[in-house]
């Protein structure tokens, strides 16, 4: 029932990284699953042979399946340290993939708290912006701003 010292702790991380999560490795195997529940075929993501001929070099994890993996990251990691019981997507300001994900690579989530504001009786609007990092890569995979309500 406290909530006013889990606000305050939320206020002060504003601006800071509040997660770092542990290296995931991104498998075709996922990604054809992927395809299949989204119905996304597209060769550059299933086709082993098509994909490893052309400009890619093998086959991509979807953008989407990078930015479906972000709640994993946050909500489900012990890195990530925000003091609150539960939190439901609210929605997302801006998503870019810069840069592609190869089945088999691994990636981790680097989170900063950006923003937080209150929207009634123990809820807070924040917002996260996530940096999807591939391990050996100079670019991030995905950059997203999440907005998540969370409910102290």
């Amino acid at each position: 029932m406290l909530k006013r010292s889990n606000l305050r702790r939320l206020k002060a991380m504003v601006g800071r990284e509040v997660g770092l999560s542990d290296w995931f490795t991104v498998t075709q195997e996922r990604i054809d699953a992927f395809a299949e529940c989204t119905e996304d075929r597209q060769w550059i993501h299933v086709d082993r042979e098509r994909a490893a001929a052309g400009p890619l070099g093998g086959t991509v994890a979807h953008g989407f399946l990078l930015l479906s993996l972000v709640p994993h990251f946050n909500f489900t990691n012990e890195a990530f340290a925000l003091p609150f019981r539960m939190a439901v997507n609210y929605g997302l300001n801006r998503v870019r993939f810069p840069h592609t994900v190869r089945a088999g690579s691994r990636v981790r989530n680097r989170a900063v708290l950006k923003g937080l504001e209150k929207r009634g009786f123990r809820r807070v609007l924040l917002t996260v912006e996530n940096t999807l990092e591939v391990e050996g890569g100079d670019k991030p995979a995905m950059v997203a701003e999440l907005l998540a309500m969370v409910f102290l």
